[in-house]
Parts: C-alpha cells; structure tokens; sequence
C-alpha cells in the first residue's frame, strides 16, 4: 500500500493556526476514507477527525470548533485546519486511510502503513 506523506506542521504560537496536508506519493493514488491522528512523547497515539468515502466527519471532543478535516475533489489530499491551537495540541500528526470496523471509535480503523507524521509545536 502506498504510504500518505504529511506536511504544513510548524511552531506555533498559542490561538494561531495551521493547515495540515496528507497526500499520496506522486497523488496519483485516491484516498477514500482517512484519519488525522496525534501522538504526543510518551502518550499513545489518538484519533483527531476522520472523514468517510461521502464526506462525513468526526472529531475528538478536545478539537471540536477548532480542526477541520477535509478532502480535495480528486480525492487525492487530505487536508486538517487547525485554529485556536493550545499548548496540548503539541504532538507529531499522522494521517492514515480509513476502512469500516465494528467496536472502533467512529466506526473506522486505520489499514495503511503509518508514515513519518508532521511535527505541530505550540509554545509561547
């Protein structure tokens, strides 16, 4: 399976903003259902938003009103607005495509291979 590459992470001062993009190598590969996810040091990876095949969304109660997850028209990129960022934002953020799976948050579970993640820093 094709590895999704994520970009636009940065340092950023608190109440700021960033836009997050997870792309197939080359875009030449479509992206159906996927997950924003953040790990923080010594903290377990944890789902932010997911988004299905007809656009759908959820979110993780700590990011709601704030991230907006998205997807381009080709289904290539998928792409996490982040505003009014905290502190406790700080983490690396994956992206990872999405299949059905029953007794999972949202219903979804993550099948692709995880890639390097984008670094999000927000500090003062």
């Amino acid at each position: 399976q094709v590895q999704l590459v994520e970009s636009g992470g940065g340092l950023v001062q608190p109440g700021g903003s960033l836009r997050l993009s997870c792309a197939a190598s080359g875009s030449i590969f479509r992206i159906n259902a996927a997950g924003w996810y953040r790990q923080a040091p010594e903290k377990q990876r944890e789902l932010v938003a997911t988004i299905t095949s007809d656009g759908n969304t959820n979110y993780a109660d700590s990011v709601k009103g704030r991230f907006t997850i998205s997807r381009n028209n080709a289904k290539t990129t998928v792409y996490l607005q982040m505003n009014s960022l905290k502190p406790e934002d700080t983490a690396v953020y994956y992206c990872n495509r999405m299949v059905a799976a029953q007794g999972t948050k949202y219903g979804l579970a993550p099948f692709g291979s995880w890639g390097q993640g984008t670094q999000v820093t927000v500090s003062s």
